[in-house]
């Protein structure tokens, strides 16, 4: 049985708030995780920081993510670690796409 084209685009309107919803929720929470990990106390260009995001993106679609920085300083403080298990510092404006915000 076919749909009306008006009850489709209830649909649509309905899936569109719970987008907006789950993006608001994912910014809320990559948010927080950035202002705890001290990334508000520099003033940092949305180009840099974007760049930034984007490598780390890259890093875990690649598989490469699953270490924690925290994992890292737990091992280095019980000596076991060598400091070399970090991951190399993201370099400024390194893999900028020049792809802005939607």
């Amino acid at each position: 049985m076919k749909k009306p084209s008006s009850k489709i685009r209830e649909e649509i309107a309905k899936l569109q708030d719970q987008l907006r919803a789950a993006e608001t929720r994912e910014a809320e929470r990559i948010g927080r995780i950035a202002l705890r990990s001290g990334i508000g106390e520099f003033d940092i260009e949305e180009a840099e920081l974007q760049a930034a995001f984007e490598q780390i993106a890259g890093r875990f679609r690649e598989g490469k993510g699953g270490t924690t920085g925290r994992a890292t300083a737990r091992k280095n403080a019980s000596g076991t670690g060598t400091g070399s298990e970090t991951t190399s510092p993201l370099a400024a404006g390194a893999g900028a796409s020049g792809v802005g915000e939607a």
